[in-house]
């Protein structure tokens, strides 16, 4: 594909983040490297890659590397372009909200969660999960009016802020392995419980979805580094 050239993904395959690359590039039929990290033993290559941050995902195209799954998200839209579908909106204040959104789901939802899987305490945990279902009663309302009334956040097809969102739906299904906890459900977010599906089902999101067993694995070993 025309553009595509030397292309690496440093990434870790339970990372919603790096997961959330992978769906991009997978909806634009993109082929690339991926190169496992060891984010526990940190590789020359990913703190050469990325040493502000130190973390995953880092797409390397041409030897230039980018950082932060949200900037590389709109970095692949962009350089294949040409490439059906688009990820972003076309419309400049759609673009926005989406934008909006998906800063909301990385600042909000994600350290909710996460912080659920970290918990000491079940009393920590039970507010991580209170605030995880405060998070996705927002996105609820926000699919409401970004969809209109169509499948996807995105409209008609998966697109930027369905990613954004979509790439943590794994990690729910662990944190319902790990605690029997339902953070998705028919009751209290039916357009969400719906969507969850259909983007579930969606090809480009098959293909990289890693198991959950993997990321109940992983998720045993976050908690033995914090929880004493």
């Amino acid at each position: 594909m025309a553009g595509e050239g030397d292309l690496k993904l440093l990434g870790l395959l339970v990372s919603p983040f790096v997961v959330r690359v992978r769906m991009a590039l997978s909806m634009k039929g993109v082929s690339y490297e991926y190169i496992e990290v060891d984010v526990f033993n940190k590789s020359e290559i990913l703190l050469k890659s990325n040493p502000v941050h130190e973390k995953v995902p880092v797409l390397i195209h041409h030897g230039k590397p980018i950082c932060e799954s949200l900037a590389i998200v709109e970095y692949v839209d962009e350089v294949w372009g040409g490439a059906a579908p688009s990820i972003l909106p076309a419309d400049p204040y759609e673009r926005a909200i989406a934008r909006f959104w998906a800063a909301y789901i990385d600042d909000k939802l994600f350290p909710a969660w996460i912080g659920a899987v970290k918990a000491a305490t079940e009393e920590e945990k039970a507010e991580k999960v209170s605030q995880t279902l405060a998070a996705l009663a927002r996105l609820e309302e926000a699919f409401a009016k970004c969809s209109n009334g169509k499948a996807f956040f995105g409209g008609d097809t998966v697109g930027y802020l369905d990613l954004a969102l979509g790439c943590n739906l794994f990690w729910f299904e662990t944190l319902r392995e790990m605690f029997d906890v339902e953070l998705i459900d028919e009751g209290r977010t039916p357009l969400l419980a719906s969507w969850a599906q259909r983007f579930g089902e969606a090809a480009a999101v098959k293909d990289v979805v890693p198991n959950v067993d993997k990321a109940v694995e992983h998720a045993k070993k976050m908690r033995r580094m914090f929880v004493h």
